[in-house]
């Protein structure tokens, strides 16, 4: 028990005495203040204006895709008008056996690859057919360098042969003749109005795309023209001239 009374009285002997001073080290308390109003305002807008520069990298690095496909539908014409109509949805070109002249069996799928300036007509090719192949072959060539990027068809949907006197004109064309109502299926004029009486574009993945208005004139064709450009502009980061090998 003796113990135990001197331990208390050594504890309260301690308890009574005047706390040291500690010059050397004394006890420091760091005090943290509460961030004002204005550093949450410049925290905000730093954070804004690291969201807005990264948004711009991503727009710089997509700008090439984005911009090849807005041109490449010509701008929507709510934005500007284009003289041909852009086809919705687009229709690709089928699986179908097509025939040159000779006879000889050919894919219509072989066509992609290459841009498509088509018309159709009957072989004995009347006077609005005459017109339209040579709108076709004089569009190719208005387009100079890139030309080699457009190929001029002509689809022949019935058992007619062609004039001879053809011939010479259409040593650059390429000439089939399909199934009418398998042609049918694939291209389509616009209400009102016949197959033969429109020029079609069909792009180089064998997508048709585009339909030019019936009774194209001068005027029209060099509005045609400014569609074929742009369309070939547009592309120009994904298509090259010629077919691809496997073609």
């Amino acid at each position: 028990m003796s113990g135990f009374k001197s331990s208390d009285g050594s504890f309260a002997r301690a308890a009574s005495l005047p706390p040291e001073a500690d010059d050397e080290h004394p006890l420091g308390l760091t005090v943290h203040t509460l961030p004002s109003a204005g550093d949450a305002v410049v925290t905000a807008q730093r954070a804004r204006h690291g969201r807005w520069k990264m948004l711009g990298v991503l727009c710089i690095c997509a700008a090439p895709v984005i911009a090849s496909y807005f041109t490449y539908y010509v701008v929507r014409p709510e934005g500007r008008r284009n003289y041909g109509e852009l086809i919705n949805p687009q229709r690709a070109i089928p699986d179908l056996t097509a025939h040159t002249l000779e006879g000889g069996p050919v894919s219509l799928a072989s066509l992609k690859g290459q841009w498509l300036l088509v018309s159709v007509a009957g072989g004995d090719c009347d006077t609005t057919c005459q017109k339209h192949l040579y709108l076709q072959r004089q569009l190719r060539e208005s387009l100079g360098k890139e030309k080699d990027r457009m190929d001029w068809v002509w689809l022949i949907n019935d058992a007619a042969t062609p004039p001879q006197v053809l011939a010479p004109a259409l040593q650059k064309a390429t000439v089939l003749r399909l199934d009418a109502a398998a042609l049918g299926a694939w291209l389509a004029p616009a209400e009102g109005h016949q197959l033969a009486e429109h020029l079609y574009v069909v792009d180089p993945m064998g997508n048709w795309m585009m339909r030019f208005p019936a009774a194209m004139d001068s005027n029209g064709a060099a509005k045609a023209k400014r569609d074929l450009e742009r369309l070939l502009r547009a592309s120009a980061s994904w298509d090259e001239a010629g077919r691809p090998a496997s073609q």
